[in-house]
Formats: structure tokens, C-alpha cells, sequence
């Protein structure tokens, strides 16, 4: 038997044993993983092979034996990247045109983006998709959007391989490699990459920024096209709705989710200060809507910036790039489109509401880069900005024209085939910029902020579509302050980039899933030579079926058949392959794409369509299809397929996306929706079933006891069915039946309100949404938690005090399949 002595001998060595085991020791074994640390220690830590993830089990190397005083514990190490792997500073803004901000020429000012660009380098031939979805796909990824299936924004989902919006599991993004490598990774925004199927708080969530493809331990942010700043009703922590702006005058979702991004930074300093950090910041702006506040827009109106209007910006704007080498000395300005008028044209009311639409947008983008600052200035606060790569992508596209002709109060209108004009816009001129508009610029702007290129947001084939400026800075290695680079790259190229400077291999298989090669390649060569060769030397662009191929610096590109501007219905099928004409450009030569040789050079321009072609058979670029507005409507995956009746039993809040079945969907059929209710002594009121809000949607609910039926038409009508008296206490059954004058797209109707099976109001609305409700608004169950459909009736959250026994929902059958949508549009064009 041990004596007691013996016994205390050997305690206390195997102490002073664990003590020097926390000692930091590192080394670096036959394979190349680095650790710290005694092996089994507590304080052990080692890098892994990163080409297979996650990383094998660490075998147990202690004794175990039936009492723990005679074991040896040891303790698998904790994963670091290698030493010296920088922090990760992901910055990507939304529809920002490549003139707009300071740093690559144009007048509004941008000192964050400046500040990247002065302490490293600045890239003025990086290219993105010209579209949303597409490119941050591609920019997470590192491979081309087809490659993962998102060929057009998640919206317009097509049945085929690279346009389901399915990000594929065998092509996991940036987030996940790092977060397996040990990095701390965190998303705050825009995420615009979930499918429509799976976007509710129902999930599934392996699609999300917390899922194993995107790889975020944290995410705060909205999920779609857009949202609101001042009422983001589809803003979520990690996957749980979330509203902080209920109650909460003045907040604003670009101040609020900097101050997210700067408490993580803040916190991880605190609690893990060695463990370095990857943060994607992906904010709203300046897509619209365009909402920054009141004291930004008046900062930037009292400039006075855009009062000799967009002709004469363009070539302030020209100069300026000049002048600051982001583009060459022999660049041509491209010629102004016959499309949009010269502004000298306008009549004074046009140049007023233009000049107001500009100064609200550019205080939007300073507004924005002013909050990114504050997130770059938290980082410098903690010391860590010298070991920390920011990225900064000053817009997923070229600047957009989907504000049409005049601009747009409401971006719903538009989007329901609603052209406000001049007189419309005029109305909501004051309120501009604030929570009663939805805004938009008219686009005019766009083609200025696009300077010098031709086209814009949408646009595949030319660099007003696909080409943004980037900063790129590490102080601790790119030691060109204020360098500017002229290789030609592609966002799929950021990835690969940050994997180099991490010291990560791209990995083979992750999560048991093989993986398909990083089609990017890194620009890490290009830090320390500012005249080095181009190592992207071929690059495919398709949008909507316009395209273009790049190769050695040549470019063939398809002009559009139409402006993207030029926003209707009536989309009919075309012969895609065959409808458009190709032009050719020697962009060595010819920086803007100015001089078309197509006709002068055939036999060059067939050897380009062929490489297309090649480009987008590998990449899963066909069937090619040009439809737009009709492609928001087409039939897609849905946990709730074919289901016609829907059923509450009582409050239920915040469901996304009815058009996927997650709620029922109203539009373009009949339907009929029943609320049985008990009301108590004394009366009640509140919402009973809501979807949409303030621009487009709408509502059912008690009005001081009387019932109300509400269709909001994209804020510019308000049609109504009331009863005249209110509810006695006691048991009630509520009835609105819409009978729909189909087929075809917002037809009219009859309405019929009834209460206890008697009709109190009947009477038609002569037309009705055809495409979308507001899709940052939610479906909802005795309460309504976004914006009101009428704000002369109700604020938010209006919960309905009585109880609401069952709610019913019963829907006719969809009067546009997709024959009859080709129908409908063929009518339309021949009405033309």
C-alpha cells in the first residue's frame, strides 16, 4: 500500500508537471502543424492540415487506469490557424456603382473606403456578377455563381443546376474553413443567399450564415433582397426574428448593426484576445431603399453636389479619375444613351425631385461608410488593425437602374409594374429618405455613377455592370500604401486570397462531402509587384442571357435587348442563343469598351463566342433565359406544396415569403379568409391576419369593434371594406371573400365582408398586386409587426384583445401556371 507521504510526493509532482506543461512551447512536426504548448496539456494549442474538415479526432496519448490518482490525463489541443494568420475584415456594400465614391472619382465622400485605400492598395479592374445574390454567392465561395447554382438573385430560382439558389454542399464558403481552422467568424447584414423555401424561422437552417456551407458562428442581419432601415421586419440574431426598432424612435439598421460589429469586436478582445477574427459586414446600403437620417441628408444637401445634374457630374467625375490614376490617361468616356434624357432637357419640378433623389442616395453611401468606419476605427482601438486584411468591395454591381426613368418613392411599384411619374414622386418630396418612402433614384444617376462605362446594375456585359471599385490593406504585409493595381480580377478571386494569407490550404473535402476546387485565384501576387502579369486570364460574365467573355485582355460582349430599366410584364420567351449581337473590345487598348472591332475582326470574335461557350458549359451557365419581373413568380420548392387551406389557432408572427407556401399567398387568384372570434365586455379591436405593410400589402383586423378588410396598392390607393357597426361581446365568425376576375397577373375583383354569414360590405377593386408584397414584411396572427397597411387606422403592433378561436385561410387555385403567364405576356406585347 502507498503511504500517505508517498501519496503527497506524487501529487505534488504531477502539479508542478501541469504547470510546466502551460508553458508556450512551439514547435512545428514533420507534417507542418504548428503547436504551442506541452502535448496533452491544458494550454496546448495546433494548427491542422485544413485539407480535410473537419480535422480527424485527436487520439487520447494519457493513461487511464481504475483510480484517476495513478491516470494521465491529456487534453486534445485547441485548433489555431498558423502563426501570424491575419484577422479578416470583409466589407462588401450593395449597388454601388464604381463612380460613386471618393476614392475611385466620384464626389460623395467615402473616408473609410479612402482610408483602406491609402494605407493599402486600391484595385480598378476588379469585377463582380451585376447581380446581388450572384455575387456574394461567388464572393463567399470562391467559384463562379453558376458553379453554385445561383445564376440570378434567390427570388427568380429556376429548376436547373445553376439557377436553384441552392448553395451546394460540396462548395462550402470562406466563414466555414475558417471557423474549422480556429478563427472566431461573425456576419452582420445582408444575406440574400437563403432559399425562398427555407427562409422562415421554421428553417431548415444549413443554408444560413450559421449553417455548415456559410460557416458563421454569429450572425446579425436581414435575410432578402433588401430592407428597411427604420422597420427591417426580416432582421434576425442567428435564425430568430428579432425587432428592436418596436418602440425605438430614430433607430437605424446601419448605426445598429455597426454597433453589433463593434460590442463582438470589443468582446472577443476581452475574452479571447488572441484568437483571431473573421468578420463579413455586408450592410443595406446603399441598395434601396435609401435611408439615412435626417442629419446625413442635410449634411450632404448643404453641398450642393448635384445641382448642375448628371451630365455634368459624369465629366466632373471623368476628370477626377484622372486625376487620381484609377483610370488611364487614353480612357474614353462612353457615349450618353439616347434612353435617358440630357438634363439640360428637364423640365425645373424633374431637376428638383432628381436633385433631392441624388442627395438622399449619396447621404445613404456616406451614411454607410461613416458606420463601416466606426467598425475599422474599433479594431485600430484594440491594436489589432496592423495584423488585420481588410477587404473592402464597394458594391456587389454596378450602380442601379431599377429606380426606371423618374425614380421611385416606393420600390414596390415598380416592382408590381407601377412607373410612378414626376407628379407622383412630387408628392412624397419632403418625406424623401425617411420611413414613408421606400426610395429610389431615377436612372439617370446610375449611368453618372457608373462613370466611365457603359450600362449598369443587371448588365453582365459591360463594366457599368460588373466593375467596382476595392481597397485591399494589411499594414503588417503590403507595405504599397496608397498602390494602385490594374489586373483584371473577379470577386470569386477574394476567397483564394484570404485562404494565402491565412497560411489554409483550400480544402478537398469538408463535412464528408468532397469539394469542388476554388475556380478563384488569389491576388496575393500582386501586393509586392504593382506591374505583375494578370493571373486571371479568363473570366465568363452571363446575367439574364446578356453576356461577355474576357480572355487576355480582350473582351466579347452581347449589348442588352432592352434597358434594364425598362421593367413590364410582358416578358415572352426568347431565342436567347440567337437573339443578341456581339461586340468585341481589346480593353489593352481600349479601357471603357468604347471601340467596338467586331465587324473588323470576325475570326477573333468567333474564337471568343467559343470559349463562351466552353466557359459556360463547364460552369452551368445554360439554359439561358432573359426574363426578369416574371421569373419572381415562378414555382419553386415548398415545405407546404399544394397546401390550399391554412389554419391558425392564435397568434403567430414573422413568416417570410408566402410565395413559397410558408404562408398563403393572396395574389393573382380567389380566396376566402374566416376568423372565428370571442369578444370580450367592453369590445375589441386589433389585427386578426396582416402580410405587407406600409408600401404594398394588407390587413384584417377590428377598428374600434368594426370589421376592416385593407389592400394596400404600393401606397398610392387604399381599398377598403368596412362594417358599420361594432361587435357585440360574444362569439363572432368574420368573412372576407375575393372572388378574382383571372386569368392573368393583378386582375380586378369583388370583395364581399361579412359578419355571422351577412354580407355588411361588397364591392370591386379594379386591380390588384400581381408580383409582390413587401418582402421585408412578414404574414402575421393577431398582431402585425412591421409597418401598418395604413397608418391612418393603426400603429404596430396593434394585438388583437379578444381571442381568436381558428383563422382560416382558403385559396383558389393559382390563374398563372406557367402557360398562362406566356399567354398573358404574348397579349400584352401585341397590345404594345
Amino acid at each position: 500500500m502507498t503511504s500517505a507521504s508517498n501519496l503527497h510526493q506524487r501529487v505534488a509532482s504531477r502539479i508542478l508537471l501541469g504547470s510546466l506543461l502551460l508553458l508556450p512551447l512551439a514547435t512545428v512536426d514533420a507534417q507542418g502543424q504548428q503547436t504551442t504548448g506541452a502535448p496533452g496539456s491544458p494550454g496546448a494549442t495546433t494548427t491542422i492540415d485544413g485539407r480535410y474538415l473537419p480535422n480527424p479526432t485527436q487520439p487520447f496519448k494519457g493513461e487511464i487506469n481504475p483510480n484517476a490518482v495513478q491516470s494521465k490525463p491529456y487534453w486534445p489541443a485547441l485548433v489555431t490557424p498558423p502563426k501570424g494568420a491575419p484577422n479578416v475584415l470583409l466589407i462588401m456594400t450593395d449597388d454601388v456603382g464604381f463612380s460613386a465614391p471618393s476614392t475611385f472619382g466620384g464626389v460623395i465622400p467615402t473616408p473609410a473606403l479612402d482610408r483602406i485605400a491609402q494605407t493599402g492598395l486600391r484595385y480598378t479592374a476588379f469585377h463582380t456578377t451585376a447581380l446581388c445574390s450572384p455575387t456574394r454567392a461567388a464572393l463567399l465561395t470562391g467559384r463562379n455563381h453558376h458553379s453554385v447554382n445561383t445564376g440570378v438573385v434567390v427570388d427568380q430560382a429556376t429548376g436547373y443546376p445553376g439557377y436553384n439558389s441552392v448553395i451546394p454542399r460540396d462548395a462550402v464558403a470562406i466563414g466555414e474553413i475558417l471557423r474549422q481552422n480556429g478563427y472566431d467568424t461573425s456576419w452582420y447584414g445582408k444575406d440574400h443567399n437563403v432559399p425562398q423555401w427555407e427562409g422562415t424561422q421554421a428553417g431548415p437552417f444549413h443554408n444560413w450564415p450559421t449553417g455548415p456551407i456559410k460557416g458563421f458562428d454569429y450572425y446579425y442581419g436581414f435575410v432578402g433582397d433588401d430592407a428597411s432601415q427604420w422597420q427591417p421586419n426580416n432582421l434576425f440574431r442567428n435564425t430568430t426574428p428579432i425587432q428592436p426598432f418596436l418602440g425605438n424612435p430614430g433607430w437605424n439598421l446601419i448605426t445598429a448593426m455597426a454597433d453589433e460589429a463593434v460590442g463582438r469586436i470589443k468582446m472577443l478582445n476581452d475574452v479571447q484576445p488572441d484568437r483571431p477574427f473573421m468578420i463579413y459586414y455586408a450592410p443595406g446600403g446603399t441598395h434601396s431603399p435609401h435611408h439615412p437620417t435626417p442629419e446625413w441628408i442635410k449634411k450632404i444637401s448643404d453641398m450642393h453636389l448635384f445641382d448642375k445634374g448628371w451630365n455634368a457630374l459624369r465629366e466632373q467625375i471623368f476628370a477626377n479619375q484622372k486625376r487620381l490614376g484609377v483610370i488611364p490617361q487614353n480612357a474614353q468616356l462612353t457615349s450618353w444613351p439616347d434612353s435617358i434624357p440630357q438634363w439640360d432637357t428637364l423640365s425645373p419640378e424633374a431637376k428638383k425631385l432628381y436633385i433631392r433623389e441624388a442627395d438622399v442616395y449619396a447621404a445613404y453611401l456616406a451614411y454607410t461608410d461613416s458606420e463601416i468606419g466606426r467598425v475599422i476605427q474599433a479594431i485600430a482601438d484594440t491594436g489589432k488593425l496592423d495584423n488585420t486584411l481588410v477587404i473592402y468591395v464597394s458594391g456587389d454591381n454596378g450602380a442601379s437602374p431599377e429606380g426606371t426613368l423618374h425614380g421611385l418613392f416606393n420600390e414596390f411599384a415598380v416592382a408590381n409594374a407601377v412607373h410612378p411619374t414626376v407628379e407622383m414622386n412630387m408628392k412624397f418630396y419632403d418625406a424623401w429618405g425617411s420611413d414613408q418612402t421606400y426610395p429610389h433614384y431615377a436612372v439617370g444617376w446610375a449611368w453618372a455613377w457608373d462613370t466611365p462605362y457603359k450600362w449598369t446594375k443587371q448588365i453582365a456585359s459591360y463594366f457599368g455592370g460588373t466593375r467596382n471599385g476595392m481597397a485591399m490593406a494589411w499594414p503588417a504585409r503590403i507595405k504599397d500604401a496608397g498602390g494602385i493595381r490594374n489586373q483584371f480580377h473577379h470577386v470569386i478571386d477574394i476567397a483564394p486570397t484570404i485562404l494565402e494569407a491565412a497560411g489554409l490550404p483550400q480544402p478537398v473535402m469538408v463535412n464528408g462531402i468532397a469539394q469542388k476546387p476554388i475556380e478563384g485565384v488569389s491576388m496575393v501576387y500582386s501586393w509586392d509587384n504593382a506591374t505583375a502579369p494578370g493571373q486571371r486570364t479568363t473570366q465568363y460574365f452571363e446575367m439574364f442571357g446578356k453576356r461577355a467573355i474576357y480572355q487576355d485582355g480582350w473582351i466579347a460582349s452581347t449589348p442588352p435587348l432592352s434597358p434594364p430599366w425598362d421593367l413590364s410584364l410582358a416578358e415572352p420567351p426568347t431565342d436567347v442563343m440567337n437573339a443578341f449581337r456581339w461586340e468585341l473590345y481589346n480593353i489593352k487598348e481600349d479601357w471603357t469598351q468604347s471601340n467596338d472591332l467586331a465587324a473588323r475582326m470576325p475570326e477573333k470574335l468567333r474564337d471568343m463566342q467559343q470559349v463562351f461557350a466552353m466557359e459556360a458549359t463547364k460552369y452551368q451557365v445554360f439554359p439561358l433565359d432573359d426574363t426578369r419581373l416574371t421569373r419572381f413568380i415562378s414555382h419553386k420548392p415548398s415545405y407546404s406544396a399544394g397546401r390550399t387551406v391554412f389554419t391558425y389557432s392564435g397568434e403567430l408572427s414573422n413568416v417570410p415569403f408566402p410565395e413559397t407556401g410558408s404562408a398563403p399567398s393572396l395574389l393573382n387568384r380567389s380566396y376566402t379568409v374566416t376568423a372565428e372570434v370571442d369578444i370580450p365586455q367592453g369590445g375589441a379591436e386589433g389585427m386578426l391576419m396582416t402580410d405587407g405593410g406600409r408600401f404594398a400589402g394588407y390587413g384584417f383586423y377590428l377598428l374600434r369593434g368594426k370589421p376592416v378588410f385593407t389592400w394596400n396598392l404600393v401606397a398610392l390607393e387604399r381599398v377598403k371594406w368596412q362594417g358599420k357597426d361594432a361587435l357585440a361581446p360574444g362569439k363572432h365568425t368574420l368573412e372576407f371573400d375575393w372572388k378574382y376576375d383571372g386569368p392573368g397577373l393583378g386582375k380586378s375583383g369583388t370583395g364581399s365582408l361579412k359578419v355571422d354569414g351577412k354580407v355588411v360590405e361588397s364591392h370591386p377593386m379594379p386591380r390588384s398586386l400581381p408580383i409582390t408584397l413587401m418582402w421585408d414584411e412578414t404574414f402575421n396572427v393577431g398582431l402585425d409587426t412591421g409597418t401598418s397597411v395604413d397608418d391612418q387606422d393603426y400603429q404596430v403592433p396593434f394585438k388583437f384583445t379578444g381571442k381568436i378561436s381558428k383563422l382560416t385561410v382558403k385559396l383558389g387555385p393559382n390563374e398563372m401556371s406557367s402557360a398562362e403567364k406566356e399567354s398573358v405576356a404574348t397579349k400584352i406585347r401585341d397590345k404594345q
